[in-house]
């Protein structure tokens, strides 16, 4: 009476307290738990009744291996077998052998489950059913329809379960084409319409595999609608980016009186993240608790918290979690997630140390999960915790992806030699393992050591992926390796993986051009048809920093033909092309085709592009006008309007335009103290270009390079200070820039000096003894000084050399 009416403790209290025990009774009560799902009960049960010293029957024993199969206790399931085998009883009794062959099934060991059946005097439509479910459960479709090939050669009808095991079977690898056969079978056997059961698998097969309209027919010709057939269509249209037609399913199962329950609730709450429809999340949210669901059932508060970190409502989805009467790992995991996801991965590490505090276990989904949090904002000290609980655990041994992203996180953190050493100690390492440290070599500018690895891994094996292929190919670019990345570029043509994936296509446009090979890029765009704005982008930048701007214009126009829509970067690139070369009218078109599609609002980037645009096209009015409209001046806008102050002879403007700069906050970069260097020499402001230039690095923490050596000797030479100039070049970090030896010449050649000119000259020959234009600077400072013997005797070497 007890079990029958759930109250399950005190019907094991009155079973203890009983004179005399029988195995009716403690088969009652076991069967009482299994049907409630409490597998882990049964089973103590089970073992407390022959403790007690009564034997099982067929019955109790039919339950234990039932219990087995749900909680996956497959060492307690063998040791049932045993008693089986001991009492001599498994060969005649078909039920027993089926009990054994769907335990083995529930735990994976589908080769156990397999030998039970094939022992088996008689066997039947359930034991052949559980073992194709034992493998639709591993995804082993194949050997799901070999079993059913063999049923059928057996001579036994499948029945419904074993159609539902085949579709299951189907959904799970996406294998629309056989779950239309078993479609076709059903009918054939007249199944269809009479098994609701049934009707709704082959309604979540379509759905999971991508076929909606299919899984909609067959919905709607199903007779006798469960809230199981909605469920699995709310499920299918969230699964196949839907969100709506989820969420008007979900509406239209309300109206027909179908009540929600724990599934329904939990595909709906999953379509409303999908598409950030947080009202209607929040309102059955208030049902859930409505029904007092929420405190029976913990995969509805992991749902809930789902949907809101989903929606963006971090807030609220803090709230819930702390609200669950049951928080477990996976609640948390679920909240870390949501924080990585939106990049909120200071956030996904508090949660992740809260976890820790309240005292649970992070399992590899967590761990693996902080460690991406760590590897992405450089969080070392965070990481290395976790690499030594993971060492403490002994968890390298048996999870390769926490190996991974070990690996991965050492090498975002920019710790190159640690992650080298932990992919050494994995005991299996595999393509992912390998295309972390690639990367982290490609992206810490280690091309050399990127290539080296590439090489390594596919001397262990390994074949690359995608993934490594990217990694590889960018360090290829890093480091103008054009052979290297032509030999891997024929790789992945051979393996036919460029059909299919545009990012390897970009890869490969982007480290031709980075390598200078620009014939060779655009070969890769017009040979796979690449549609993509970030091939075209990475071709329209190779031909700008090659000089070609004309051929970047045409290769614009030419994508605006082919229907390709450009981007922020597309515009920034042609921009840069348009200053480069001049051309004020192009650069006004695409001034106004941005304006018109509404970019200048969104990409402040582009606005300041559009300065440097006009600056360099000597538009100073236009460029000034811009600029007074830009919501956030960067450096390149300043630095723009320096320059073409400076260009223009307005000089005092240049300096009242960088010091506006510097009180506005914007840290100059190099070019910026090259134009303020450039203006200073231009306009004899010695004292304040001294100034600035000995602030470079101590107060912005830019060592001067050759190009800032040569503004300030050009500014010391044009006011005759040449005894300074030439002590400057002395404390240059290199001495083969051919540009400051020409400004030291010409500063020579004003002011007749002869001595400093020939020790200029000197230095400038040993960089190139055939440089015509420095022996033509070294004539005029011989003659500028009156020392016409010796021009005569340089005019006679330049003869000689250009003989």
């Amino acid at each position: 009476m007890y079990s029958r009416c759930g109250m399950l403790t005190k019907a094991y209290q009155t079973l203890q307290d009983l004179y005399i025990q029988d195995i009716m009774a403690w088969s009652a009560l076991i069967g009482s738990y299994v049907e409630r799902g409490q597998a882990h009960d049964a089973l103590h049960c089970y073992n407390k009744m022959q403790l007690e010293g009564l034997r099982p029957n067929s019955v109790s024993i039919i339950l234990a291996l039932k219990a087995c199969g749900m909680a996956k206790m497959l060492l307690q399931g063998i040791q049932i077998h045993n008693d089986i085998s001991r009492f001599g009883i498994l060969k005649e009794h078909t039920m027993l052998g089926n009990a054994l062959i769907n335990m083995y099934a529930k735990c994976g060991a589908l080769s156990k489950a397999r030998k039970i059946l094939e022992e088996l005097r008689t066997r039947n439509v359930v034991s052949w059913s559980s073992l194709i479910a034992g493998h639709a459960q591993q995804k082993q479709c194949r050997d799901a329809f070999n079993c059913f090939k063999q049923m059928e050669e057996e001579g036994i009808a499948p029945n419904d379960v074993t159609f539902i095991c085949l579709l299951k079977a189907c959904a799970s690898i996406g294998a629309a084409d056989k779950g239309q056969k078993i479609h076709n079978e059903i009918a054939r056997h007249a199944l269809l319409g009479k098994c609701t059961a049934l009707d709704n698998a082959l309604v979540d097969m379509y759905a999971k595999c991508g076929d909606i309209k299919k899984a909609e027919r067959v919905f709607e010709e199903i007779p006798t609608r469960d809230v199981a057939s909605w469920s699995a269509l709310i499920s299918g249209y969230t699964q196949c980016g839907q969100g709506e037609n989820a969420l008007n399913c979900f509406e239209r199962m309300l109206c027909e009186g179908i009540t929600p329950n724990n599934v329904a609730f939990l595909c709906v709450l999953k379509a409303c993240g999908s598409i950030g429809a947080l009202n209607k999340g929040e309102q059955i949210h208030d049902e859930i608790i409505r029904q007092k669901l929420l405190g029976k059932d913990p995969l509805l508060g992991n749902a809930l918290v789902d949907m809101y970190v989903k929606c963006g409502a971090f807030a609220t989805a803090h709230e819930v979690l702390y609200g669950l009467h049951e928080r477990d790992v996976i609640s948390w995991s679920t909240l870390i997630l949501g924080h990585l996801q939106q990049g909120h991965d200071e956030e996904a590490l508090i949660c992740f140390k809260s976890m820790q505090r309240e005292g649970f276990s992070p399992d590899t989904v967590t761990l693996v999960l902080a460690l991406k949090a760590c590897g992405n904002i450089g969080s070392i000290e965070i990481g290395k915790e976790i690499h030594e609980e993971v060492a403490r655990r002994g968890l390298l041994k048996h999870d390769i992806s926490l190996g991974n992203a070990l690996v991965d996180m050492y090498a975002k953190c920019g710790r190159l030699i640690k992650a080298r050493q932990v992919l050494e100690e994995l005991p299996i390492r595999d393509v992912i393992t390998w295309s972390a440290l690639i990367s982290g070599y490609a992206d810490k500018g280690h091309g050399e050591n990127a290539l080296d690895c590439f090489e390594q891994m596919q001397s262990e094996g390994i074949s690359p992926n995608a993934v490594s292929y990217l990694s590889v190919l960018k360090a290829c670019g890093s480091i103008g390796a054009t052979d290297r990345g032509g030999k891997i570029h024929e790789e992945i043509r051979t393996k036919g993986l460029l059909r299919d994936n545009v990012k390897l296509g970009n890869a490969l446009v982007c480290m031709y051009t980075k390598c200078g090979a620009i014939t060779e890029a655009r070969k890769v765009i017009e040979e796979f048809s690449i549609q993509d704005a970030t091939s075209w982008n990475a071709l329209i930048i190779g031909y700008v920093q090659k000089g070609q701007g004309e051929n970047a214009v045409l290769l614009f126009e030419m994508m605006l033909c082919k229907g390709i829509t450009p981007d922020g970067k597309t515009f920034a690139c042609i921009l840069k092309a348009c200053g480069a070369m001049g051309q004020y009218n192009k650069g006004k078109q695409i001034h106004d085709e941005i304006a018109r599609r509404g970019l200048l609002v969104k990409d402040v980037v582009l606005s300041n592009v559009l300065v440097d645009m006009y600056a360099k096209c000597g538009a100073l009015t236009k460029a000034q006008e811009v600029f007074d409209k830009l919501p956030t001046a960067d450096v390149i806008a300043w630095s723009s309007l320096v320059a073409t102050y400076g260009q223009e002879g307005q000089f005092k403007n240049a300096l009242e335009c960088f010091e506006q700069m510097l009180l506005n906050g914007i840290m100059p970069d190099r070019v910026a103290f090259s134009c303020v260097l450039n203006a200073c020499s231009h306009s004899g402001l010695v004292d304040e270009g001294q100034i600035y230039f000995t602030q470079m690095m101590p107060d912005f923490g830019i060592t001067p390079d050759s190009e800032h050596f040569t503004c300030m000797v050009d500014l010391l030479g044009r006011a005759g200070q040449l005894l300074r100039a030439m002590s400057l070049t002395r404390k240059m970090p290199s001495c083969d820039y051919a540009a400051v030896w020409s400004a030291l010449m010409g500063a020579c050649q004003k002011w007749g000096d002869a001595g400093i000119g020939k020790w200029a000259f000197d230095n400038a020959i040993c960089m190139d003894k055939e440089d015509a234009a420095t022996y033509v600077s070294m004539f005029n400072i011989y003659m500028a000084a009156g020392m016409h013997e010796e021009a005569y005797r340089i005019k006679t070497i330049l003869v000689d050399n250009l003989a």
